[in-house]
């Protein structure tokens, strides 16, 4: 079994916020697999299915993202998977809008959401889909900028990256880590924009 999480923040306030794009991300994939996050517990709502073959759990944490953590420990503990079978979704402000970078493991990065992961799971060797929101102006406060939403530009943008991030997560349950960054980081995922739809039934 696999559990992939999407970063974000509960409540209409946050909607589409960038701090919310591994709400939105998850949003699409559930959509495409034509799962419902139906079950509350563990201070999450999630929903489960199937993903090539493999029995899949989609969970947003309602913790707020600073204690994300929370929720996916008792998650992970109940249904006993281990770090490797965890992928987590979120936002990064170092990459520009839209783009993707497929990891295997890592430090937070500065990304609380990631902080309160690894210190509840005592590793930092989970599988991430990191989603580029771009870099705060320098005048702006980093917590105003996150909690802001994009431009209508940039919204069609983004459109695409949680398309082709949805797509990364299944990629590395059905491909293994490696080839998931192989086909989604950089230019890569542009060149192979065609094979990628191959993860998740078309719309």
């Amino acid at each position: 079994m696999y559990i992939i999480a999407g970063l974000g923040n509960p409540g209409r306030d946050y909607e589409h916020t960038r701090h919310n794009v591994g709400f939105d991300t998850l949003d699409r994939l559930a959509d495409r697999l034509g799962i419902t996050l139906n079950e509350s517990k563990f201070k999450g709502i999630f929903g489960k299915g199937m993903i090539g073959g493999e029995k899949v759990i989609l969970v947003k944490p309602l913790t707020y993202m600073n204690n994300s953590g929370e929720c996916i420990r008792p998650l992970m503990d109940y249904y006993k998977v281990e770090p490797d079978h965890f992928i987590v979704i979120y936002d990064d402000i170092s990459l520009d809008p839209g783009m993707i970078r497929v990891r295997g493991k890592g430090s937070a990065g500065g990304h609380n959401g990631i902080k309160s992961l690894i210190q509840h799971l005592g590793t930092q060797d989970f599988p991430r889909v990191r989603i580029g929101i771009g870099a705060k102006p320098s005048q702006m406060d980093l917590a105003d900028y996150v909690l802001g939403h994009f431009d209508q530009v940039t919204r069609k943008v983004m459109e695409e990256a949680y398309r082709d991030g949805a797509e990364a997560a299944c990629a590395v349950i059905q491909e293994g880590v490696q080839k998931a960054m192989s086909g989604f980081n950089g230019a890569a995922r542009k060149n192979n924009s065609e094979k990628n739809g191959k993860h998740i039934p078309k719309e």
